[in-house]
């Protein structure tokens, strides 16, 4: 019980925040549509209780990934992040069909919901909170890549950076994305349905929001389904060639990969040295390499193999882009 306490309080914050915050709005909204009827307030509540749900999910698996490799699991946990995601995702799959279920029953029968005052002040307040949700993980993300922002450049850092987040930071940021976009939509539709006649609106509020829901299942499920297979991480690749490369003992680099296995680092390298070497000095580079390589962040392990000087430049022609 004493680890599993000290692996949840390193799960990721972002998640805890978002799954607790996602909670007490579902529990609101739901109250709001049993009083109201509303359809769009309905594809709210599912939209904020399948949220809540996922994010307590990443949150335990993101802290379970952290868990120290074992006999059994000599790799370690890594990936079971990336296993829980795939996990979480289908509880938002489920609660998008239904969401667009319900707003295609109200477009084709459309019915006028009452409670306006409530159901304003209910989404009002929902989608600020979900706004302070979306802000904290962009500082997340900014923290995750040690990129140091502040005002409206939190925004677009943050969105630049999103491709290096962590999976579960990621994944709380689209949630949170499309639940402020998808709140901003269900004010806007109540509104319109109070003022017209046109009580459609409410569905197709509700078919859009359920369709972004649905956007966000397919793009965490492929990120996270590369993650599970073991993906390269190119950039870190280059960083780490260039690196290698500077060492005055490198001749040339054979091979380097970097696995990325949730939110660690795998790096397995080959370099040519002089032939001439002695396996004193050999072993100093490895150690001195090994000390660099480790100091990046994420890199949990490095496996650094030998071969003799070819005098046939290999790394220069995989080099694709400069490391800055």
């Amino acid at each position: 019980m004493g680890e599993i306490l000290q692996l949840l309080k390193r799960g990721n914050k972002s998640a805890l925040l978002a799954a607790i915050i996602n909670t007490i709005i579902s529990i609101i909204k739901g109250v709001a549509f049993m009083f109201t009827g509303n359809v769009a307030m309905f594809a709210e509540t599912m939209h904020s209780l399948g949220d809540a749900a996922n994010q307590f999910f990443v949150f335990i698996g993101s802290a379970l990934s952290k868990k120290a490799p074992t006999e059994r699991y000599p790799n370690g946990f890594g990936r079971l992040v990336n296993l829980v995601l795939l996990g979480a995702v289908l509880i938002v799959g489920i609660m998008a069909f239904e969401t667009i279920k319900e707003g295609y029953h109200h477009v084709v029968h459309p019915t006028e919901s009452g409670g306006f005052i409530i159901n304003l002040l209910v989404l009002a307040v929902a989608t600020l909170l979900e706004m302070f949700v979306l802000f904290k993980a962009m500082k997340e993300i900014l923290h995750d890549i040690e990129v140091k922002a502040s005002g409206f450049q939190v925004f677009t850092q943050s969105f630049a950076n999103l491709g290096k987040a962590k999976p579960a930071t990621k994944l709380v940021f689209m949630e949170d994305l499309v639940a402020t976009i998808g709140g901003l939509l269900a004010i806007m539709a109540v509104v319109i349905s109070h003022l017209t006649a046109f009580h459609q609106i409410e569905g197709l509020a509700s078919m859009l929001i359920g369709a972004m829901m649905l956007f966000v299942v397919g793009k965490v499920f492929l990120d996270n389904a590369a993650g599970v297979l073991g993906q390269a991480d190119e950039e870190m690749e280059n960083k780490i060639g260039t690196l290698v490369m500077e060492d005055p003992d490198v001749k040339d680099i054979q091979g380097l990969t970097v696995i990325k296995e949730g939110e660690d680092l795998h790096v397995e390298l080959e370099i040519e040295v002089d032939p001439r070497l002695t396996v004193a000095a050999a072993d100093d580079i490895k150690d001195r390499l090994e000390e660099k390589i480790m100091a990046e962040k994420g890199v949990v392990d490095v496996t650094i193999e030998f071969d003799e000087e070819d005098e046939v430049m290999s790394w220069q022609g995989r080099t694709k882009q400069k490391v800055k």
